[in-house]
């Protein structure tokens, strides 16, 4: 009998969670851990901010999903791992041995450039935050205009101001201010038909994109320039990209150059062949992935032959990465942008399309019907 443990529950683990009787009847023992009894997920995240989501309808209920499925739940943050001893270690001290072990922990925001606890200043992630930042934008909103930075030029900062923008129109005629603030071009890694749509809508808001100097830091009510241009702001958030969980470099084990998991084609770690990862955590040895849960969605059938396939002593499957990718992004206000091998376009059908999926997702998950 070998002991499968799965660290984080997010969604390149969701075939795994949901093939745990079929693992037990191969006469092994599965245990899920992870930092919360509910798995949030982050592609609704935007829309729980700007009103479009309740914070039930975007996530799913793991501990009892895992229970049901006859595998063991433990609550709590992992730390590192010995992958010598094969254990993995809580933030709590907890000792949770396995023989096979596989990885999903996820990603985070940097918040090096706030001071530390700072109130009214958010990172994007965990999507938790984004529940709070609502409800402090409305609390602020309901009395006067609310002035909202945003931190960052990439996709999550689109989806943060036009949410934002949103929230506070929502139930106040008093609505926000919000800038962006980006040192380089905006979306400058997107196509030129996506970035122009997107700044066409941030314009007919009066959204305000600051270009030209980076943030050099952030402090309760301020967003100070590198070039010392300061801008006063009720509520700001950090949209500044993401990084792989740090636990694996706290492990020393190897990593690529983003601090993930390092792992070969079959989505195994290159040193301990009994480690496997999914994920924005990992960095596929073969070819970087973007941080985008796609590439998740594509990996849960192979992490789940290959898991069983390590605890049997069986052959593995590689990992194909696939083509092109659909992406919509959510601007708020039930509008969405989409873009896919050159066609593009914004509006409502555009966040119906998203909507639609996204729903789909999540209620496929929805065992226990929270």
């Amino acid at each position: 009998m070998g002991e499968l443990i799965l660290a984080g529950a997010g969604h390149a683990h969701m075939l795994l969670m949901e093939a745990i009787p079929d693992i037990i009847a191969d006469g092994h023992r599965v245990t899920v851990i992870n930092s919360d009894d509910r798995h949030y997920y982050s592609g609704m995240g935007p829309g729980l901010l700007g009103g479009a989501y309740r914070h039930d309808e975007i996530s799913f209920p793991v501990k009892s999903m895992v229970e049901s499925r006859g595998g063991a739940f433990v609550l709590g943050r992992v730390a590192r791992i010995d992958p010598h001893k094969r254990l993995v270690i809580l933030e709590s001290g907890q000792e949770v041995p396995y023989d096979v072990l596989s990885c999903n922990l996820g990603s985070y925001v940097p918040s090096g450039l706030a001071d530390e606890g700072c109130p009214d200043v958010y990172t994007v992630k965990p999507i938790q935050n984004l529940l709070q930042a609502r409800m402090r934008i409305q609390e602020i909103a309901s009395e006067r205009s609310v002035r909202i930075g945003i931190c960052g030029g990439g996709p999550a900062a689109l989806e943060m101001a036009g949410n934002v923008w949103a929230a506070a129109k929502e139930q106040s005629r008093f609505g926000a201010k919000v800038q962006i603030f980006t040192g380089s071009a905006f979306l400058h890694n997107l196509p030129d038909r996506v970035r122009s749509l997107a700044i066409r809508s941030l314009k007919k808001r009066g959204i305000d994109i600051v270009q030209g100097s980076y943030v050099g830091h952030v402090a309760t009510g301020c967003v100070i320039l590198q070039d010392e241009q300061q801008y006063e702001q009720d509520i700001i958030f950090l949209a500044l990209g993401v990084k792989p969980s740090k636990v694996f470099a706290a492990s020393d084990m190897p990593t690529g150059k983003d601090g993930g998991l390092m792992v070969n084609s079959y989505l195994q770690s290159i040193s301990h062949p009994e480690i496997f990862g999914g994920g924005d955590c990992i960095w596929f040895e073969p070819t970087p992935l973007d941080k985008v849960g796609v590439y998740a969605v594509r990996q849960n059938p192979v992490l789940v032959h290959n898991v069983r396939a390590q605890l049997g002593g069986r052959s593995l499957k590689a990992f194909d990465p696939g083509g092109s990718y659909l992406l919509i992004f959510n601007i708020g206000g039930g509008e969405g942008i989409l873009y896919k091998n050159g066609l593009s376009f914004g509006g409502p059908l555009a966040f119906w399309i998203k909507n639609y999926i996204d729903r789909k997702f999540i209620k496929r998950f929805k065992t226990d019907g929270s």
